[in-house]
């Protein structure tokens, strides 16, 4: 090298604004596959996700699948042949009897699927979803539930579903994080953060957690006397100080800690705007049931999600808390679907209008179904049956995918496990299960670990 050329430490150290903006690019690759993935494995149908994740496990008997035996042998006992082995939470042990529900359902759209009377707005877009009642896990506890349906193993420290969506797919914005989670009801039973952590992949693809109502994020303003000069010129320096050191240790989470400051500067422009509701129109807010700035309810989240899809967020969680009715499983089924089914049904009716529904998949469901056996007045942790509904990026609405055995005990024909459930979501999002892959500690991992079907049967 000619002793005048300036060498690669030169070079960065005099070209700070050059060098943020190449770092922050390399980090987020929009409208496309990130670097670690490269090309699409096919054409996706779905561009976004937004998971409406009810946790602590809904009752299937109150929601998605009527069960009319059940109801004919209300407190008599289960049959012993299904129960045999069976692994529970509470009930392990104890006298197994029927819990018929007191819950109607209704024959709805043109369809003719079956939905609960406790969720009349859901009903009204049966056409546009396709109901699952077969959902299976392996997980009969929250915690390792959570962990199961989020990242496809119990054990915690896995990547989660989003952190290995905006790994394969990238960033299709570069004002808001690619991966956002909200939560919204009681408090409930809690759900972990490693829900939405990145576990061994770069720290960049965690879940940014955004508040449901007030400021969705703290220190959004600059203190007093701090313009927005001054920040540029602080993370100018502070990038090239990272590059500095990034050139002599090559740690990736150094990238990762430029892109955050990059972002943090960025947000504190677009998460006021996004957090304005005054400008959707008042038909808009009220079918959501929000008002002119986040409430803290899950409809209002729902608007938010809708907003932030708009703005290219790859992957939206929004988490609603306290479905664990081990009593008084009738009130409170009715209690809780009325905090969601309005919410939920204006989400996909507004995707729709908008023609967004078409390459957003949507999904309603939490970790686990309920036992249809008594618990009191309540129901136990399930893991052989649980309903859940999926809806628009490809998949074909209108049908209702698996039927459970006259009890509702397991699956009579077509299981949907959580393994075949993220192998068909990735499928939906152009990726290839089995080949989106990370390597740690010798080993090849993926969201999917070696198993998974993608169900046909469920796409358009």
């Amino acid at each position: 090298m000619n002793s005048s050329s300036p060498s690669r430490r030169d070079f960065f150290a005099n070209s700070s604004a050059a060098l943020t903006g190449m770092a922050f690019s390399s980090l987020l690759t929009k409208d496309g596959f990130s670097a670690e993935l490269g090309q699409p494995h096919f054409a996706p149908k779905a561009k976004r996700v937004i998971y409406l994740y009810m946790s602590g496990g809904p009752s299937q008997f109150e929601t998605f699948d009527d069960k009319p035996e059940l109801r004919k042998n209300h407190l008599k006992p289960m049959p012993a042949e299904l129960t045999k082995g069976a692994k529970l939470a509470f009930l392990q042990h104890q006298t197994l009897k029927c819990r018929g529900s007191e819950v109607e359902f209704s024959t709805c759209g043109k369809s003719g699927q079956r939905i609960s009377n406790l969720l009349p707005h859901i009903q009204k877009i049966a056409d546009d979803i396709c109901i699952i009642r077969t959902q299976q896990t392996e997980q009969v506890n929250h915690d390792p539930a959570h962990a199961f349906m989020n990242t496809g193993t119990a054990i915690a420290g896995r990547p989660s579903m989003g952190s290995w969506t905006t790994y394969g797919l990238g960033h299709q914005t570069d004002d808001l994080p690619a991966f956002v989670v909200m939560r919204s009801g009681p408090e409930g039973q809690p759900v972990p953060q490693t829900a939405w952590n990145s576990g061994f992949l770069p720290g960049k693809h965690t879940g940014v957690e955004l508040y449901s109502s007030g400021a969705p994020l703290n220190y959004l303003e600059s203190p007093a006397g701090i313009h927005s000069h001054t920040q540029r010129t602080s993370l100018n320096a502070l990038a090239k100080l990272n590059q500095l050191h990034h050139s002599n240790v090559a740690d990736p989470e150094i990238l990762t800690r430029m892109a955050q400051y990059e972002l943090a500067y960025k947000l504190q422009t677009s998460v006021p705007d996004l957090a304005d509701f005054s400008d959707e129109p008042k038909h808009i807010r009220e079918r959501y049931g929000a008002s002119d700035k986040p409430n803290g309810t899950f409809g209002s989240n729902c608007l938010m999600a809708r907003r932030m899809a708009e703005r290219g967020v790859r992957f939206i969680q929004l988490y609603h808390t306290g479905w664990d009715h081990h009593g008084n499983v009738k009130s409170n089924m009715e209690r809780f679907c009325k905090m969601v089914d309005q919410g939920a049904a204006a989400l996909i009716q507004d995707l729709k209008q908008r023609g967004m529904l078409d390459d957003t998949l949507v999904i309603w469901g939490g970790e686990f179904g309920r036992t249809p056996m008594t618990q009191g007045s309540g129901r136990d942790h399930h893991i052989k049956s649980g309903s859940m509904f999926m809806a628009g990026g490809g998949i074909k609405g209108g049908i209702t995918y698996g039927e459970t055995d006259p009890f509702g005990f397991t699956a009579a024909h077509d299981p949907f496990h959580v393994h075949d459930f993220h192998a068909t979501a990735l499928h939906l999002l152009g990726i290839d299960h089995r080949r989106l892959v990370y390597r740690y500690k010798g080993r090849n991992f993926r969201l999917t670990d070696v198993h998974g079907h993608i169900v046909d049967k469920i796409l358009a």
